[in-house]
């Protein structure tokens, strides 16, 4: 069973030290664990075949790309997903490719 209580970041942890005010405010209205959450939550969905970010991205196509992408950081560093491998993308380029590790065999 998850502890869904990993999901969230500090709103400090968003910003650069010399940031203006402004963007340290905008971080602050971020909600996090929903978004960490649902990226998780979309990720997991591809099972132990994992999935690019080009995946989790089109299946979330109503969020922006820089509201779904940052929580990739955040999932590696609590261990909630791990990369495999690598795979060639539409755009011809390679992206790592995203397992949660409750798929992952230790």
């Amino acid at each position: 069973m998850m502890n869904y209580d990993l999901f969230g970041t500090e709103s400090y942890k968003l910003v650069r030290r010399k940031d203006p005010l402004t963007s340290r405010e905008a971080a602050a209205t971020v909600n996090t664990s929903k978004l960490e959450e649902l990226v998780y939550e979309t990720i997991k969905s591809f099972g132990l075949s994992g999935c690019t970010s080009d995946d989790v991205l089109d299946k979330l196509n109503t969020y922006r790309y820089n509201s779904i992408t940052p929580r990739y950081k955040a999932l590696y560093e609590k261990k909630l997903v791990d990369t495999l491998c690598v795979r060639k993308v539409k755009s011809g380029k390679t992206q790592r490719v995203m397992v949660a590790t409750i798929f992952v065999e230790e």
